[in-house]
């Protein structure tokens, strides 16, 4: 059985890489979205994923609140949240932000230690700032541009410079590194699951908001991840102005 899971993430991965390529051969068809080249393939691979959400995903999510009780899920949460914290760390160093990078590391031996490995966020209690650090946001502080926006399977949205670093984001995540197979599949698996929990009660207000599902996904993910860049101050761009 963990032969199949691991062959079946190997398939989505190289399915991925396969997708961003094909993408780009068809980009002759466009439909003029400087942002969003390739929006044709994007729209027909959001769907998959919406489909593979409502059909696998969100149920799985929902059985895991209504079975689950809250503070428990806080504690699983802030597990994840803890070794997260390691690379957040070493991208705000990349990124030069020496006293949030100490910060971060604070977090890791508070939580690690009187936080019983994270389950508690004894840091954030004492005044250490939980940050949002990834490769993608390092590159794009390094002055590497966005690149078309792409639609991953699996993976979700994503730009082109973020796939990029989603690849070495997976790289050096010590879950995914994990030796005993069933151990590293039941933390894939059970990361996945709390992290689709906490956006639940996005469903409601996405499903009513957007006339448009796939073009709101992909206007706040961009708006996002430029916030994010930026640390919240991002530059107008020239068709703002």
């Amino acid at each position: 059985m963990t032969k199949v899971f691991e062959k079946t993430i190997r398939l989505l991965a190289m399915l991925a890489a396969a997708s961003v390529m094909v993408g780009l051969l068809n980009g002759c068809a466009t439909t003029g979205n400087s942002k969003d080249p390739i929006e044709g393939y994007n729209r027909v691979m959001f769907a998959f994923n919406d489909g593979v959400d409502r059909a696998v995903v969100k149920p799985l999510a929902q059985g895991y609140v209504a079975a689950v009780p809250a503070p428990v899920r806080t504690g699983v949460a802030n597990f994840f949240g803890n070794i997260a914290d390691v690379f957040i760390a070493v991208n705000n160093l990349l990124q030069g932000k020496l006293p949030e990078a100490v910060g971060d590391i604070g977090r890791v031996v508070i939580n690690s230690t009187v936080g019983l490995v994270g389950v508690i966020d004894w840091a954030s209690d004492v005044g250490l700032e939980k940050h949002d650090e990834d490769f993608g946001q390092t590159f794009g502080r390094w002055g590497v541009g966005d690149g078309p926006y792409v639609v991953l399977p699996i993976f979700g949205p994503r730009t082109m410079r973020d796939a990029f670093a989603q690849v070495l984001d997976t790289h050096v995540d010590p879950v995914a590194e994990v030796d005993h197979v069933p151990t590293r599949n039941t933390l894939v698996a059970t990361r996945g699951i709390s992290d689709r929990a906490d956006f639940l009660s996005a469903d409601k207000i996405l499903q009513e908001a957007a006339l448009d599902r796939y073009a709101y996904v992909r206007d706040a993910y961009l708006q996002l991840r430029r916030s994010k860049v930026y640390d919240g101050n991002a530059p107008r761009l020239k068709e703002d102005e």
